[in-house]
């Protein structure tokens, strides 16, 4: 769980917006984060990892966060907002956060492909992470999060290292079936809409 707040930090929320370290813009995020703010600044305490995103324009903006730095912001935060980077949605997890997940869209120009998607839509579906694909839907989950930090709260294990590698080895065996399925999907779609892959992903 995330360490419980002094007297001092009563009306103050802890938020760490990570984007992670891909060279695409994630500058839809940020404009999000930018209009929420706006009406909740004095009650938010904010670090916002943007990357290689344009800085916000908001307090605590940081390019980015070394390994330590970031295991020292999850552990103090209240909320943890990211993309659908799995090794970030791990630690946060692994912190006692729920995160608010917000993939990036290839269509935007924010990734190679869309993998964040599948993978982000799949771990919503199954209560790992609160799904944020639209500005509505962030800002909704940062609202109930100031109200009740505690709903964005899962049970914490830091000492679990080989069940995390364990988890990291799935993780990255999920990513790779979703993208390899996506890039068939298109593929049959746009030239091939009788084939079918097989398992290993041949066409037969």
């Amino acid at each position: 769980m995330p360490r419980p707040r002094g007297a001092g930090d009563l009306a103050r929320a802890r938020v760490l917006v990570a984007v992670g370290t891909d060279t695409h813009p994630f500058d839809r995020l940020v404009r999000w984060l930018e209009d929420w703010h706006c009406g909740v600044d004095e009650d938010v305490g904010l670090t916002v990892q943007h990357g290689h995103t344009r800085a916000p324009a908001v307090p605590g903006a940081v390019t980015f966060l070394g390994h330590g730095e970031l295991q020292t912001a999850m552990a103090e935060v209240d909320l943890v907002v990211c993309h659908a980077g799995p090794a970030t949605i791990l630690e946060a997890r692994r912190h006692g956060h729920l995160p608010i997940v917000v993939p990036r869209d290839p269509a935007r120009g924010e990734h190679v492909d869309d993998h964040q998607q599948l993978f982000a839509r799949r771990l919503g579906a199954a209560g790992m992470v609160t799904l944020a694909e639209t500005r509505e839907a962030l800002i909704e989950a940062l609202n109930a999060g100031l109200a009740d930090p505690l709903r964005f709260a899962v049970a914490a294990d830091p000492n679990a290292s080989e069940a995390r590698r364990a988890a990291v080895e799935q993780v990255g065996r999920i990513v790779e079936e979703l993208v390899v399925a996506s890039a068939g999907q298109r593929q049959r779609a746009r030239w091939w809409p009788w084939a079918r892959p097989d398992r290993n992903g041949e066409r037969r």
